[in-house]
């Protein structure tokens, strides 16, 4: 599987919240999303538990570079996550712990987020979909229109992910 992303910083979510709503064709509410993140050879791998709804094992990889970025993850329903992470935590080690409250809304193929993580802020993150119907090209021209919607320039942009954010934060403070 395979998407195009975009993280930035938010400096009012609550402007943003009205952009998305005043764009989206369908709001899918909030979720309350820990990720534990493993270490790993290559990519990011992470246990996703969202509310009380399930979870999911994501392994993705993608370029850290700020602005649009192709990122190839694959995902595996879990159903008992905690004797998961138990087996994961053993084998390869907790690198952090991601806890966030998230507002999903749908624009065409793209999913706007809305993230409130705990230790950094608010974020804005575009996730467009790829598939049959929808190419790198296309992903990356409707991330671009997103963009202009929401006002953000290269200086809002973040190369990342909120693991790597909140790894540095704890390494900042510890000096």
């Amino acid at each position: 599987m395979r998407n195009i992303e975009l993280k930035a910083r938010l400096t009012d979510i609550a402007a943003a919240r009205e952009i998305a709503r005043s764009l989206a064709t369908k709001e899918l509410g909030l979720q309350e999303q820990v990720d534990t993140y493993f270490h790993c050879h290559e990519g990011r791998l992470k246990l996703r538990q969202v509310n009380d709804r399930g979870a999911q094992l994501v392994w993705y990889s993608r370029p850290d570079q700020p602005g649009a970025r192709p990122s190839d993850y694959h995902l595996v329903p879990v159903i008992n996550p905690e004797t998961l992470k138990v087996a994961l935590r053993a084998a390869l080690g907790v690198r952090a712990v991601v806890r966030k409250r998230r507002e999903v809304f749908l624009w065409s193929t793209v999913r706007i987020h809305l993230d409130q993580i705990d230790g950094l802020g608010n974020f804005l993150e575009f996730e467009a979909v790829l598939g049959p119907k929808t190419d790198d090209k296309d992903g990356l021209a409707q991330l671009e229109e997103l963009c202009q919607q929401f006002h953000l320039t290269e200086a809002n942009l973040l190369p990342g992910s909120y693991v790597d954010m909140l790894e540095a934060s704890s390494d900042s403070s510890a000096t």
